[in-house]
């Protein structure tokens, strides 16, 4: 079987004279993207098995999250705001790097989320001493517009896994939130989901041009060699099936998966729907997202029917994703957004510490 690697489409948006030439495509930061639990941990931590760039073990949230709790990161007190709390989250924890110098760094030439990413992964890789780094914040996907504009030299990779994977996967994480009244529709809500973001991704790498590449999960863990050997041409860098089994970073060696239970030897995340659905899920799924599937040519065993349930559905979540996306983006709601994602600590960050320790040998010393 051939592996599918989609082709790109490139537009005549104004993005389009915005791509990686010019630049060294073979040091260009990497963004692994996709829908949550579609498989861009996996392909991320292949990425950093292969050799060359630096690891960082979590999910930076740059444009999704931080840059807009922090004002777009524009004035200095909202940096300062910014690594107040960055400093005692998990993505400082992990990233290596000394406190004061990255704040300071930070707080003088940080202009918006592109610069505080870069400034960051440049540091984490200097401090590694490795060429280039990667990014796979899962969401980063809505904002690859942004992300292109603020990073010139970007390159887009985006995962797809058959949304009947990514929905058993998503609600078995318990992320699935429908309205009270459809309590019964975690499946098909977080399948709307699925199509709510692919599609999204679709509609910016048409701007993006050959710096955007879609790849599918089921490939890459069914013919790694092949899908390896054509995302190593992309990004123009080595990605040895090899290396990446000896060194076995994260979840190449321990699968990433929601389903605990299952055994590590023969594990095979691929088609796992077929077993776990019965065919009246199956088919109630298929109803409301099945057009999309066959759109992307995955196989529907259901066939095509009118469903007042699945036009109910999409046009109440499609609107209900669009406008939270819009509100956190535009409105004060922005300053509401949770933080508890990052793991932050209740004690204070490094350099409050550090300040806290400095008073006190002041005090002693008058």
């Amino acid at each position: 079987m051939p592996v599918k690697i989609l082709d790109n489409k490139i537009s005549d948006n104004k993005l389009s004279a915005i791509t990686s030439a010019g630049y060294n495509r073979g040091k260009a930061p990497v963004f692994v993207l996709g829908c949550p639990r579609s498989g861009t941990t996996l392909l991320y931590h292949m990425l950093l098995s292969a050799g060359g760039f630096a690891v960082y073990r979590t999910e930076s949230n740059v444009f999704n999250l931080l840059a807009p709790r922090f004002g777009g990161m524009r004035s200095e007190s909202d940096r300062r705001q910014l690594m107040q709390y960055w400093l005692g989250s998990m993505l400082f924890r992990r990233s290596g790097l000394d406190a004061r110098q990255i704040e300071q760094s930070i707080i003088e030439e940080c202009r918006g989320p592109g610069d505080f990413l870069r400034l960051v992964m440049e540091a984490i890789a200097g401090t590694q001493n490795v060429p280039r780094w990667a990014d796979c914040t899962p969401e980063h996907l809505l904002y690859m517009e942004e992300i292109k504009q603020q990073l010139p030299d970007a390159l887009f990779i985006h995962i797809i896994r058959d949304a009947r994977d990514v929905a058993l996967s998503y609600v078995k994480q318990g992320w699935s939130h429908p309205l009270p009244w459809d309590r019964q529709e975690h499946l098909a809500v977080a399948g709307l989901y699925w199509e709510w973001m692919v599609r999204q991704g679709r509609e910016q790498g048409k701007a993006l041009g050959l710096d955007y590449q879609e790849v599918r999960f089921e490939d890459l863990v069914d013919h790694p060699q092949g899908t390896l050997s054509q995302l190593s041409e992309f990004i123009e860098q080595d990605l040895d099936p090899d290396r990446i089994r000896n060194v076995a970073i994260g979840s190449v060696s321990q699968p990433n998966s929601s389903f605990k239970d299952e055994p590590v030897k023969g594990f095979n995340p691929v088609g796992r729907w077929k077993t776990k659905l019965s065919s009246e899920e199956a088919a109630d799924f298929e109803l409301v997202v099945g057009d999309f599937l066959r759109e992307l040519q995955y196989p529907v065993e259901s066939p095509k029917r009118w469903s007042l349930r699945a036009l109910r559905l999409r046009g109440t979540y499609f609107s209900l994703f669009e406008s939270k996306r819009w509100a956190r983006q535009n409105t004060p709601l922005r300053k509401l957004i949770q933080l508890g994602h990052i793991e932050i600590r209740t004690d204070p960050p490094p350099t409050e510490k550090l300040q806290q320790h400095q008073n006190t040998t002041d005090l002693r010393q008058a």
